[in-house]
C-alpha cells in the first residue's frame, strides 16, 4: 500500500483521520496489546467501534465541551482510546506520568481543572484520590483495569467497559450529538494539552492544536517515507509528546500499527516478538541495552568473547559506512557480511532491531560511542532535535547524512535561527498554541512572529547545514579562567562506560571541573560477582575502593578525549565522588524523563560540593530519600572524594612550548 498522499479538505483531527483509516484500511492491523501472554489485535474499523463507544458513554456520563480528561496508565489501546474519544467529544485529553507520585498529579490535575479522569488499575485510583484532597474537580474516575475496585465507592468510578456498554446503549440518544461535536472540530480545535517535565520549575501545560500535531505528522512521515505497513512499540510514558506523536499523530497519518507491551518487565521481549520497523527510544534505553550486552559478553565463554571483539573492531571501522551507503572495500564488505551472520544478526536480533527501517534517539544528547556502536551493527539510527512546544520535531538527520555530533537539519516547514548569544529559535506548524493559563511564560517564549526560544545553545555548520547542539543555554557557562564550560558534553562521554548509570559536572565559575558519579548497579554488580566482591547494598558497592578505581580510570580516559578539544579542554574533571544513592526522581533529584535537575542537586548535596572544591578526602552527609510507599527517611553516609589525572589544555602546551 502506498504512502497516505497530502491533507485532504476533511482530515482537520484525528476522529477525522479515524474514520478515513476506517474506511481506507478498515482491515488493517491498528493496535495489538499482549495480556496475560497473548496477543490481541484490533482492526481500524475495530479501533473506530470501541473509540466511538466510550466517546458516547462520555456524553452519557455528562462529558462538555472544552473539559479536560486527565489519562494516566500503562501504554493500553484502551488509553489511547480515550484520548481519541475525548476528543471525539470535543474535550481535551491531558496524559499524565503513570509514575508520578500523587502530588505531583495534584498539581496537573487542579491546574487544568480535569472533571474526567481515566486511570489504568487500581495504583492510579488511589493516587488520584490522595491527590484530590478533598478537591471535588474530578467528578468521574474511570478504570481501565477492575483488578481490586470491587469494594471502591462507585458513585463517580465506572469500569471503562461498562462506559462504553453504556455508549453502545445509549446509541441512539447521543449518536447525532457525538457527530455534531466531531464535525466541529478543525485544525484549530486543541487536540492535547502535555505537561513539561518541570526541569526549572512548575511543569506547564503545552496546548497542542490539531494543526500541529496533523501538520508534524504529516511532515515527519513524509520525510522517512513512513509506509501503513510499519510496526512501532509504544512503550514511552504517553505523558510525553514523543509518544503522542509517534503513537497517534503519525500512526493516525500514515495507518501504522501500534503495539503495546504487557508492561515494563516484559518490554524486551515483546520487542523482540514484534521486531518494529520503526523505533524511538531515549539515549537512556541504548545505554541500558550496551550495558546488558557487554555484561553478557563478559559473562560469555573465551571463544565467544573472542569472536565479538574479533567483529565489532571491524564493524567499528568500517559498519557505520556501509550503514549510510558509502563506498567499503569488497573484502572488507565480505567480512562484514560473516560478521553478520555470526555476531551482528543475532545480536540485533537478541535486541529486537532486526527490522528496524529507521529508528531515532533524542530527549537529550547521546554519547556519540554508543551511537556509532549501533550504526555500526547496520542499525538505521538517526537524532532527532525537537520540544514538547515544537511537537517534538524541529531538526532531523537525513539518510545518508547522519552523524553523532548533530542533530541534522531543520525539519520539512521548520525555521530555526541562531540568537547572537548562541540561542536556537525556531518557528514552525508545530509550534505550540499557548502555555495554559500562563499568558507571562508564554509571551517570554514565543514572540509576536511566532520564534520560540528553545533554551538550548548551538550553531549551524558552514559546510554542511546541520545544527549542532552544545548543551542547555542556562547550563553553559565559563570557568575562573574564562574558558567555556558545557556539562552534558562530558556526562555524555562519562555515561557510554556501562558503570556509569548517572554524571553531574560541576564547574561554572570554579578553577576546575568535579564530578558526582552514579554507578550502574546491574554492571557494577556483575563485576563485583565476576572479582568477588561483597556487598550488602548500594550505599556499599558505590565506597568500595576497587570501584573508585575502576570509575577514576573511565574519568581519566574522558579527560584524555576532552583534552583534545580546544573549545572544551577546560572541562577536565579534577575531583570525583561516588555518590551513596541513586539519583531519583521521586526525591525531586530528576525529572520523569530522567533529566537531571541541576539546581536542586546543587542545593541538596551542597556539602558534598562543598568537599568537592575545599581539598577534603571525605564527607559525613545525611540525605532525605523517599520510598515507594511515600515514606521519607534519612539515608547517612560517609562518602570519599578522589583525585583523577587531567592532561594539559592546547592553550597550557602551547605556553609551554
Amino acid at each position: 500500500m502506498k504512502a497516505v498522499a497530502a491533507p485532504q479538505a476533511g482530515l482537520r483531527s484525528i476522529p477525522a483521520l479515524l474514520a478515513r483509516n476506517a474506511t481506507q484500511m478498515g482491515n488493517r492491523p491498528a493496535y495489538r496489546e499482549k495480556e496475560f501472554g497473548i496477543w490481541q489485535s484490533w482492526t481500524w474499523a475495530q479501533a473506530q467501534d470501541e473509540i466511538r463507544a466510550l466517546a458516547l458513554g462520555f456524553l452519557a456520563l455528562g462529558l462538555n465541551r472544552g473539559d479536560h480528561v486527565a489519562i494516566v496508565g500503562r501504554n493500553r489501546p484502551a488509553h489511547y482510546w480515550a484520548m481519541v474519544a475525548a476528543q471525539m467529544c470535543g474535550a481535551v485529553p491531558v496524559p499524565l506520568y503513570q509514575d508520578a507520585v500523587a502530588t505531583e498529579m495534584a498539581y496537573v490535575l487542579r491546574h487544568s481543572q480535569a472533571r474526567f479522569v481515566v486511570c489504568g488499575d487500581q495504583e492510579q485510583v488511589d493516587k488520584i484520590i490522595e491527590a484530590e484532597e478533598g478537591d471535588d474537580t474530578v467528578e468521574q474516575i474511570i478504570y481501565t483495569d477492575k483488578r481490586g475496585m470491587r469494594k471502591y465507592d462507585h458513585s463517580r468510578m465506572n469500569w471503562l467497559a461498562d462506559v462504553q456498554a453504556e455508549g453502545r446503549a445509549a446509541h441512539q440518544r447521543f449518536t447525532d450529538e457525538l457527530d455534531a461535536r466531531i464535525a466541529e472540530l478543525d485544525y484549530d480545535s486543541t487536540c492535547v494539552m502535555l505537561y513539561t517535565s518541570g526541569t526549572t520549575g512548575k511543569p506547564k501545560g503545552v496546548v497542542l492544536s490539531n494543526r500541529n500535531v496533523i501538520e508534524t505528522a504529516r511532515a515527519s512521515s513524509e520525510f522517512d517515507r513512513l509506509q501503513p505497513s510499519e510496526e512501532v512499540l509504544a512503550y514511552l510514558p504517553m505523558a510525553w509528546v514523543g509518544d503522542f506523536i509517534f503513537s497517534v499523530g503519525q500512526a493516525y497519518w500514515t495507518g501504522f500499527c501500534v503495539n503495546c507491551p504487557e508492561g515494563a518487565h516484559t518490554m524486551m521481549t515483546d520487542l523482540r516478538e514484534i521486531g518494529p520497523t520503526y523505533f524511538f527510544a531515549p539515549p537512556r534505553v541504548f545505554e541500558g541495552q550496551l550495558t546488558s550486552v557487554m555484561i553478557r559478553m563478559e559473562d560469555a565463554g573465551r571463544f565467544k568473547k573472542w569472536l565479538f571483539d574479533h567483529y565489532m573492531k571491524l564493524a567499528r571501522r568500517v559498519g557505520v559506512a556501509l550503514t549510510d551507503g558509502k563506498p567499503v572495500g569488497a573484502l572488507d564488505r565480505l567480512r562484514y557480511g560473516l560478521g553478520n551472520l555470526l555476531v551482528f544478526g543475532p545480536l540485533k536480533n537478541t535486541l529486537g532491531y532486526s527490522r528496524i527501517r529507521v529508528g531515532y534517539t533524542a530527549g537529550e544528547a547521546i554519547g556519540p560511542e554508543i551511537f556509532d556502536f549501533y550504526r555500526s551493527l547496520g542499525i538505521n539510527l538517526k537524532q532527532l532535535y525537537g520540544q514538547t512546544e515544537a511537537t517534538v520535531f524541529i531538526t532531523q538527520q537525513p539518510d545518508g547524512e547522519v552523524r553523532a555530533d548533530t542533530v541534522g537539519v531543520p525539519s520539512p516547514g521548520v525555521e530555526v535561527r541562531i540568537a547572537e548569544n548562541g540561542e536556537v529559535f525556531y518557528r514552525s506548524p508545530g509550534t505550540f498554541v499557548e502555555y495554559y493559563q500562563n499568558p507571562e511564560s508564554t509571551a517570554s517564549t514565543k514572540d509576536a512572529e511566532g520564534w520560540v526560544a528553545t533554551g538550548d545553545a548551538g550553531f549551524f555548520e558552514e559546510a554542511t547545514g546541520h545544527l549542532r547542539i552544545i548543551d542547555r543555554a542556562k547550563d553553559v557557562g565559563r570557568m575562573a579562567d574564562g574558558s567555556m564550560f558545557a556539562p552534558k558534553y562530558v556526562e555524555n562521554k562519562l555515561k557510554f562506560y556501562p558503570n556509569i548509570l548517572e554524571a553531574v559536572v560541576l564547574g561554572n565559575g570554579r578553577d576546575y571541573c568535579t564530578a558526582f558519579i552514579n554507578i550502574d548497579l546491574t554492571a557494577v554488580g556483575n563485576w563485583a560477582e565476576r572479582n568477588n566482591i561483597a556487598y550488602a547494598s548500594y550505599q556499599e558497592l558505590a565506597g568500595h575502593p576497587r570501584v573508585y578505581e575502576m570509575i577514576r580510570s573511565h574519568i581519566e580516559e574522558v579527560n584524555e578525549s576532552v583534552a583534545q578539544d580546544p573549545m572544551l579542554s577546560g572541562c577536565q574533571i579534577h575531583r570525583f565522588l561516588v555518590l551513596h544513592k541513586e539519583l531519583d526522581a521521586d526525591d525531586g533529584e530528576m525529572t520523569r524523563t530522567r533529566k537531571v535537575k541541576r539546581g536542586v542537586i546543587a542545593e541538596k548535596f551542597a556539602d558534598l560540593i562543598e568537599g568537592l572544591y575545599d581539598g577534603s578526602d571525605s564527607v559525613y552527609t545525611e540525605t532525605e530519600v523517599t520510598y515507594e510507599d511515600g515514606r521519607k527517611g534519612v539515608l547517612k553516609a560517609t562518602v570519599r572524594i578522589e583525585d583523577a589525572r587531567t592532561l594539559a589544555t592546547p592553550a597550557q602546551r602551547m605556553a609551554a612550548e
